[in-house]
């Protein structure tokens, strides 16, 4: 591959990432929210289909960056959620960088629709333990009583957990879509 080829398949595969992180940025503000016993709140939100499909799409790392990105720029956008903003970078880099991994597992690259649901399943769960268990420890920090953090976490984890199912129904079909649209227009070589 000539040097100005590589360059521009560069170039193309940051543009590819730096698209997935606007639409995970995008998605994150359609949600509504949940309100929570102490006043705390929880959200169903469309942003962590959009964190699976950035890792189906562009694979580990290209995932875990537009995953992470996008989420930590909207909790950036949120007084209510800056200081969390490191840690769901963190935790969204986790989620697109696992589902990622797992669907080019064995130069797939997100072939196989089982395991793209595989993927999909792990990097969204892997969030759900990630977020939950900073929210228990965080509740114990701040002194809440074990019977008040373990309602907030079970609410938590109940919209935690249809978000993370809500998300695998949408990315998986989602990206095997997209993947053929890429394939077709011959942009899906050019980002990978």
């Amino acid at each position: 591959m000539s040097d100005t080829k590589h360059k521009s398949n560069q170039t193309q595969r940051l543009a590819a990432i730096g698209l997935m992180a606007a639409l995970v940025f995008v998605s994150s503000l359609i949600s509504f929210e949940i309100p929570l016993a102490g006043g705390e709140s929880t959200r169903i939100h469309l942003g962590n289909a959009f964190c699976l499909l950035a890792g189906l799409i562009t694979g580990p790392v290209g995932g875990g960056l537009a995953a992470g990105i996008g989420s930590f720029l909207f909790d950036l956008m949120n007084p209510k959620y800056i200081p969390s903003a490191p840690f769901t970078f963190l935790f969204k880099f986790a989620m697109g960088f696992l589902c990622g991994l797992i669907a080019y597992a064995h130069n797939r690259k997100g072939e196989r629709v089982s395991r793209n649901i595989v993927a999909g399943l792990t990097g969204a769960f892997t969030y759900v333990i990630l977020y939950l268990t900073k929210g228990f420890i965080e509740n114990i920090l701040y002194g809440q009583s074990i019977q008040a953090n373990l309602t907030i976490i079970g609410t938590k984890a109940v919209t935690s957990i249809t978000n993370a199912l809500i998300a695998v129904v949408i990315a998986v079909p989602l990206g095997l879509a997209l993947r053929t649209a890429l394939k077709r227009a011959h942009l899906w070589e050019r980002i990978h």
